[in-house]
């Protein structure tokens, strides 16, 4: 039997959801159109470059990842590429994003000018061009063979692994610093890159009720970063907040609409595949959890956690003004559950 996946531990019994016959074909349309892409951009590298981004499946390198600025990130980076090159990375990430999703991401990566001159050179390198691409796996790409990609720099994380023609696209994380930009610099003053994720939980925690607001809220104090930080495999964190089964019918509605707004992200067709599988797991069950202060401007942290991902975001940092937001699946980050699903059909 083929071990794919040394560095992670599969869960004993790996909880797998079964997408409709219809979504597995999207999906594999899906697949083929990311393979087109990679190796789209593998065939302008020079053999320099593809050295570079290239890496075996089973290579640590593949569950190496991390949101914060760091000199000993792996891959090829958008400042070392042509512009045809540089057209093809980001041809490449609109595959696994919505258009909002890549708007979010782009916006972010526009940031590290302003906080360039925000920090004027105090600290670390910040450069709109510091985003690097790496793939995982030996092309050509096909769904015979899992294969992986990675786009990943400051304040943006998307890792992707395709198996048997199905996808996984988490750990996925947006920041954003600031979050909401004061200063007149670039014509970009009042840019807030993850508005939305805050305004649509703070509807949330406005519709409740004063009893109601006891159990989503359980700290007045807001955690100084989340919780799961870049963690290679997550657990659910400690059963918090108030549960969707306890939301009236308008309640349940923003609730759903908050977790859309993290679910949409992703491209149709992963964002789809993402609500099916919370659905199958059971909503009810679904917590959302407050802590910090309710006043805008304020520290605060949310999480949603069902029972198979968990969302988490907070705006702690630098006075309040300083995102950071995640979604993780506990069996399926890094591809787990299909990795397990695809090593369970090789036995036969």
């Amino acid at each position: 039997m083929k071990s794919y996946l040394p560095l992670l531990l599969l869960p004993a019994v790996a909880v797998v959801f079964t997408l409709t016959e219809a979504q597995s074909r999207i999906q594999e349309k899906s697949a083929k159109t990311m393979a087109k892409a990679a190796e789209s951009l593998l065939t302008l590298l020079t053999p320099g470059q593809k050295a570079k981004a290239t890496f075996a499946f089973t290579d640590p390198e593949r569950t190496n990842w991390y949101f914060v600025p760091r000199d000993d990130r792996k891959g090829v980076q958008l400042k070392e590429m042509t512009p045809e090159q540089k057209a093809a990375a980001l041809a490449l990430l609109r595959t696994g994003l919505s258009q909002k999703g890549y708007t979010k991401a782009t916006t972010i990566m526009a940031m590290e000018n302003v906080l360039k001159a925000i920090e004027k050179g105090t600290g670390p390198v910040r450069d709109t061009e510091r985003y690097f691409v790496t793939f995982f796996g030996t092309p050509p790409f096909s769904a015979s063979k899992p294969w992986g990609w990675r786009f990943e720099g400051h304040h943006f994380a998307l890792n992707v692994t395709l198996v048997g023609g199905k996808i996984a696209a988490s750990p996925n994380f947006y920041g954003t610093n600031p979050a909401e930009i004061r200063v007149d610099d670039g014509g970009m003053k009042g840019t807030r890159a993850l508005k939305d994720e805050e305004e649509a939980a703070r509807a949330l925690l406005t519709a409740l009720t004063p009893e109601q607001q006891k159990t989503a809220i359980y700290d007045t104090a807001a955690p100084n970063d989340i919780f799961t930080g870049n963690k290679v495999k997550v657990a659910a964190l400690e059963a918090k907040g108030i549960a969707y089964k306890d939301l009236t019918k308008e309640q349940k509605k923003l609730l759903d609409t908050l977790i859309g707004v993290h679910t949409g992200n992703m491209a149709a067709e992963l964002a789809s595949a993402r609500t099916q599988k919370l659905k199958k797991a059971g909503r009810d069950g679904i917590l959302f959890a407050w802590a910090g202060e309710t006043e805008v401007g304020k520290r605060h942290y949310y999480r949603v956690q069902g029972p198979t991902f968990l969302i988490e975001y907070d705006n702690t940092q630098n006075n309040a003004n300083h995102v950071h937001s995640v979604w993780r699946d506990f069996d399926g980050d890094f591809g787990q559950d299909l990795i397990a699903a695809h090593l369970a059909s090789e036995k036969h």
